[in-house]
């Protein structure tokens, strides 16, 4: 590797053992760089410094053991169908039973060769790395990493913790050690440069970034391992302070760049939103009024509103968003809403259909993705040529075919749903040189606030944090499937004194195939049972139109029961509707079982939700379900889910940045988002040239989608 000025940025082919294939697989890493090996940061560490002798080992320990192999054999498993040999090895294991003189272990193999055979044979001393496990007679290690060594031989053990990385297909352990050690070795000649201010790294008493990298990466025998695995090195907190810090000047970075775009300043007729208002029929809460003046205060600025809009299952965010469409609408403008299901969307558009009626101008459309042939052209053209203001859609929104004549406001319902190419791809279409449409982003799905000063620091952040009046707390019991007798008769009891329920069918598979089938299934059977109910089914491969009549019927009170997929967890509105089953609830996680469970509640009754359990409950389920029986405020259940499922998931898999953070975790981490809040304002005003270099350093190429 050449040593220059700038070597963190060379390719990373300048390394020994990268050539053109392996340096194509390290970039499924995000690894193209050699500071891209440095801020490859490992997961954990090893202890491989000293032998632990057999006698003291303890199950659960990762350690190396030194010992000979008195006796070896294959042991054939029983398996379905009886006794006898398994193809390709799955029914047969090696056994090797491994002594030193103070104990034994057995070191088991599932998967080997005849030459591992020969070679772990009686007599051969190895030294072995690897979990040690309670067997059926004595402790184990499963696939132990091994060494033969000679009689007298003394092989040299580690002198620094052993990195653990996050991998790939293609990219081995060893691999991204040998990197990493290269790479730390360069360091000596080329550290890298600092950029966070001096006067903070005193008072943080933080290392510089090589040496903090450096002990990361290759952790000396003197570091306590308890104290690095709990990330609560000194060099650690450095990383991660920076790290935090580049993608808070990421966001004022583009927050400071949307203030450079130009939106249209629209002279909102305050008149209109106050007739829009008390056309509804129902009094608006106090906060659906604040959050409601706050947007059309921002849609009177030319500055392009960026707004997230938090509000809990049934809060009325609609509502708040029909105002903001009915003030652009009112200015001539065109809005997109756009939600991720063609039932969500199909809610919207008959929401803003039935309360727009009586508002001149204001044509709704619904497009999707079953809009085809003649019937879809004619939508493009209606849209195309502004004769219809309000264009409600799922993904179809911002395919390329899809043109406005005059977009001014985008919401996106549930953005958690959505990718970043997404809506960007939707945003670019309102796009007329450097006037950009106003957004409103929306969730039900509650981002706690640590997460939310991180991923979405570059939005203005307004909460719906009250029920409307008389919205009554569901109430929830967990119950075991050996009891579905009992749920049934309280299905059957509840819909003959005139409630509607709804029947929720989960899978563990992701197909959606066999979820629909389990719907049906459970359709023909509950018909079965209640044979003086009228039962629907709604699945997400019925078509369109079939689920549109279904929840029609459901919502005029002609079904008593709908047996339906996850599908209807968001989009669905019946104020009848007071009771919810949901099968197989421990394969759900928090705040989908929360959607759910918001689909009842939403009338003047008392309603229900039954969850309803396989046995036997992981200890994870146990707590899972418990914490939604106990806890009714999706702000408090966000949070736990949090807790449980950390950032990236909570976001949703298709969200960008954040989810990929290299060391800092903004729950763990949540303590330093203050500190990081002010650094950043002070490198803003006394070090802007250093921005870059730190926001180029951490997200690369992630930094494009904070615009979004």
């Amino acid at each position: 590797m050449s040593q220059n000025e700038g070597f963190e940025y060379q390719s990373v082919v300048v390394l020994k053992g990268v050539g053109p294939a392996v340096a194509s697989r390290l970039e499924k890493l995000g690894i193209y760089t050699v500071q891209d090996v440095l801020l490859h940061l490992p997961l954990r560490y090893e202890d491989r410094t000293k032998v632990v002798p057999v006698g003291a080992l303890q199950a659960g320990q990762q350690v190396v053991v030194e010992g000979i192999i008195e006796h070896s054999e294959v042991r054939y498993t029983r398996r379905r169908g009886g006794w006898g040999k398994a193809k390709s090895g799955s029914g047969r294991a090696l056994l090797c039973y491994l002594s030193d003189g103070t104990g034994g272990i057995i070191l088991r193999f599932f998967y080997f060769n005849n030459r591992q055979q020969q070679d772990l044979s009686a007599g051969t001393r190895v030294r072995c790395f690897g979990e040690i496990r309670h067997g059926a007679n004595s402790l184990e290690i499963t696939h132990p990493e091994y060494q033969k060594l000679a009689e007298n031989q003394l092989l040299p053990l580690t002198d620094s913790l052993t990195p653990v990385y996050p991998k790939s297909e293609g990219v081995h352990q060893a691999l991204l050690r040998n990197l990493a050690k290269q790479v730390i070795a360069g360091l000596k000649e080329n550290a890298l440069p600092e950029w966070l201010p001096e006067s903070l790294l005193n008072d943080k008493k933080y290392p510089g970034i090589s040496e903090a990298l450096r002990l990361v990466h290759q952790p000396e025998t003197d570091v306590s391992l308890k104290s690095i695995e709990a990330v609560k090195h000194p060099a650690q907190k450095r990383l991660i302070f920076e790290e935090l810090l580049a993608y808070r000047l990421s966001m004022m970075r583009f927050r400071q760049k949307s203030k450079t775009n130009k939106a249209i300043s629209i002279n909102v007729k305050d008149n209109t939103i106050s007739e829009f208002i008390g056309s509804l029929g129902f009094e608006l809460t106090s906060a659906q009024k604040k959050v409601s003046q706050k947007i059309i205060s921002d849609l009177k600025s030319d500055s392009p509103m960026m707004r997230l809009l938090q509000g809990d299952v049934g809060s009325g965010k609609t509502v708040v968003a029909a105002c903001a469409t009915l003030a652009v609408t009112g200015y001539s403008g065109q809005a997109a809403i756009m939600a991720p299901t063609e039932i969500l969307a199909s809610q919207l558009f008959e929401n803003f259909s039935r309360w727009f009626e009586r508002f001149s101008g204001n044509k709704c459309l619904l497009l999707t993705g079953k809009d085809k042939g003649k019937k879809r052209l004619a939508k493009l053209k209606a849209i195309k040529q502004g004769e219809v203001s309000i264009i409600v859609g799922t993904h179809a929104l911002f395919q390329n075919d899809v043109e406005f004549k005059n977009l001014l406001l985008i919401v996106v319902d549930e953005q958690h749903r959505f990718g970043v190419h997404q809506r960007m791809a939707l945003r670019e279409k309102g796009l007329h040189g450097d006037v950009v449409p106003h957004q409103l982003i929306m969730t039900a799905t509650p981002i706690p606030r640590s997460l939310a000063m991180t991923a979405y620091a570059d939005l203005d952040y307004s909460v719906i944090d009250e029920l409307p009046a008389g919205r009554k707390k569901v109430s929830t019991v967990v119950i075991s499937d050996q009891r579905r007798n009992e749920v049934i008769a309280r299905v059957a009891q509840a819909c003959r004194q005139g409630e509607q329920a709804y029947w929720v069918c989960t899978l563990v598979e992701e197909s959606e195939v066999l979820q629909c089938q389990a719907a049906e299934d459970s359709a023909v059977q509950l018909s079965q049972e209640f044979r003086d109910l009228n039962i629907g089914l709604v699945h997400g491969r019925m078509k369109q139109d079939e689920k549109d009549a279904i929840v029609e019927k459901f919502k005029a009170g002609d079904i008593n029961l709908l047996v339906a997929t996850t599908v209807i967890e968001v989009g669905v509105d019946i104020p009848n509707a007071s009771l919810m089953i949901i099968e197989n609830a421990e394969r759900l996680g928090l705040s989908q079982l929360h959607q759910l469970r918001g689909r009842v509640g939403r009338g003047e009754k008392q309603s229900a939700c039954v969850l309803m359990y396989a046995a036997p409950l992981s200890e994870r389920a146990k707590q899972r379900l418990s914490i939604l029986r106990e806890n009714d405020s999706g702000f408090v259940i966000a949070q736990k889910d949090l807790e449980m499922r950390g950032a990236g998931e909570v976001l949703g898999t298709r969200q960008t940045g954040i989810v990929g953070m290299r060391i800092a975790d903004v729950l763990r981490d949540e303590y330093m988002l203050e500190d990081v809040k002010l650094a950043a304002l002070e490198i803003q005003k006394n070090y802007p040239e250093r921005i870059t270099h730190l926001i180029n350093r951490w997200l690369g190429k992630s930094e494009q989608y904070g615009s979004v």
